[in-house]
């Protein structure tokens, strides 16, 4: 009996350590500037790659590498389309407590005039327009 229990409280500390680590890389991740306001884009739903740097007016690989460290601590996913890349949060995969941060982070971002900025920015670049349309280009 005594065994189950300290195996219980063991499984428990683990879990809860995990925990603090989830939490310890979603703040890490969403410590930075560049990547606040990529969740914020992401929160709309999944995003190109090349909309998200457009509509930051930052780099491609800029971009690109803030992207990753958002995908290595668990925040973003990807998907593959031809040549494109595309982002979104992943939800899913998230702990309770890292989804509630990303929600109250999310809700506080819409208050933010830069960030309300490069939303309208990323609606213009994904909304077809008759000159998108006939060249191709995303």
């Amino acid at each position: 009996m005594v065994v189950v229990i300290i195996c219980a409280q063991a499984y428990t500390l683990s879990r809860q350590r995990n925990e603090l680590i989830s939490l310890e890389a979603a703040f890490k991740a969403l410590g930075d500037t560049t990547r606040l306001r990529i969740a914020h884009l992401l929160d709309g739903g999944e995003v190109c790659v090349c909309h998200v740097h457009g509509a930051l007016g930052l780099s491609q690989p800029k971009v690109s590498r803030h992207l990753a460290y958002l995908r290595r601590a668990g925040l973003v996913t990807t998907r593959r389309e031809g040549r494109w890349i595309y982002y979104r949060l992943s939800p899913a995969g998230m702990s309770p407590l890292v989804q509630r941060i990303l929600d109250a982070t999310a809700e506080t971002l819409h208050e933010i005039a830069p960030c309300a900025i490069d939303r309208r920015r990323l609606v213009a670049r994904c909304e077809p327009g008759p000159a998108r349309a006939r060249s191709g280009k995303r």
